[in-house]
């Protein structure tokens, strides 16, 4: 893990580069951006889009999509890929929050990982994003981000999701995870990062390697 002077140095090239980074996937309220972080599971946030654009107005409640024939939300949801496994989920969730929750999204971490579907880093995007709850969402853009920049040495989500919590100061968690997000779409890619031209290249051993 990096010093504190590091992390910081880190943090401000993310602000510097991403300010304006925040959720990609459109949604109005905690229920939708819920369902549509568990619809981009191997789908791009551009394609969620899409299909929620017609789906949030078929599915307005939780009880709409606990009532709702699989094989019907499985064609609403067909292009954003393993439609199945999804509708299952996001059908046993609206069952679970009318169950438990009268319909309504919790805003606890312990009780969001409980629901059909929802893991850490789903539960995180919509604490931080939908109900402004310091959270760390770790996607496979974050576990590389700091794997890559030295913030980690683990492999397990959950284990980098405490690496980042003891560097990275509270009331960062959200914004930095939406920028670092930013940063692997556009530049610190899986198979071929743009490394020349990447803002923290000084900062990031991989980056620096490579170059050599």
């Amino acid at each position: 893990m990096r010093n504190k002077s590091e992390v910081n140095k880190i943090l401000a090239a993310l602000d510097k580069e991403y300010h304006d980074a925040w959720c990609t996937l459109d949604h109005r309220d905690p229920l939708q951006l819920l369902v549509a972080t568990i619809l981009s599971a191997q789908c791009t946030d551009e394609r969620v889009n899409l299909v929620t654009a017609d789906l949030f107005k078929k599915y307005k409640k939780a009880a709409d999509y606990a009532n709702a024939a699989l094989t019907d939300l499985e064609d609403d949801i067909r292009s954003t890929g393993f439609f199945r496994n999804k509708a299952k989920s996001i059908n046993a969730l609206g069952q679970a929050l009318e169950e438990k929750y009268k319909g309504q999204v919790p805003d606890k971490l312990d009780e969001l990982v409980k629901l059909p579907g929802v893991g850490r880093k789903t539960a995180n995007v919509v604490l931080g994003t939908a109900f402004n709850i310091p959270g760390l969402a770790v996607d496979t853009h974050v576990s590389r981000f700091a794997g890559r920049t030295g913030l980690s040495n683990n492999k397990n989500a959950v284990k980098i999701e405490f690496d980042l919590m003891n560097q990275i100061p509270k009331k960062k968690w959200v914004k930095f995870s939406h920028q670092v997000i930013a940063h692997g779409r556009r530049i610190c890619k899986a198979r071929k990062p743009d490394c020349p031209i990447c803002p923290l290249l000084e900062l990031c051993p991989f980056g620096q390697s490579s170059q050599r």
